[in-house]
């Protein structure tokens, strides 16, 4: 049986909880974990503007909050972007995990105590299971940009990924080696 959309998008917030934590805790895993949060947040970013916000919009009248949730998805993205540009053990990555962590945290807080509610009032809840199955549908095309395996990710991707994985000669490395080089590196 399909899974509801408040229901997956409330597993991918403790998910991104648990990423949360072992940032925190496995300096020597930063790289690899911070490539999975930024999957996570993508895709779920993603599937959440594109398949449910709509859909609030056009059932409960949340216009400003549903603005405001994607205005912090932008900011979640830029201070995640901010993060990888810092050494992972650095104190400077420790301040700004914090910010980053404090902004997604206190997103996840107003939609799961604003939006969700809202959306679960306004429709059925045959109607949230058609949406959980468009938002995990979208969720995983954007996840599959992320795997260094599939042929959709673009190359820049891949070459942004091992540089943060520290992958030596990656600028000499044509789509298909970037893309072993990358597999190769997070599972070390």
């Amino acid at each position: 049986m399909a899974e509801d959309a408040i229901t997956l998008i409330t597993r991918d917030h403790r998910e991104m909880e648990r990423l949360f934590d072992r940032l925190e805790n496995e300096r020597d895993q930063r790289p690899r974990l911070l490539d999975e949060v930024e999957a996570m947040l993508t895709a779920h970013s993603r599937a959440e503007e594109d398949e449910v916000y709509p859909v609030v919009v056009r059932t409960t009248g949340e216009v400003p909050q549903v603005r405001h949730s994607a205005e912090e998805h932008q900011e979640a993205e830029e201070l995640l972007g901010r993060l990888r540009d810092c050494e992972p053990d650095s104190d400077t990555f420790d301040e700004r995990l914090r910010e980053f962590v404090d902004a997604v945290k206190h997103h996840v807080e107003e939609e799961e105590s604003e939006i969700l509610p809202a959306l679960k009032r306004a429709v059925g809840q045959k109607r949230v299971t058609e949406l959980g199955t468009a938002f995990s549908r979208r969720r995983a095309e954007e996840l599959e940009l992320f795997d260094p395996a599939s042929a959709k990710i673009p190359k820049q991707r891949l070459y942004e990924q091992a540089r943060h994985l520290d992958v030596p000669n990656r600028s000499k490395m044509s789509k298909e080696e970037l893309a072993e080089a990358v597999q190769e590196a997070r599972q070390h």
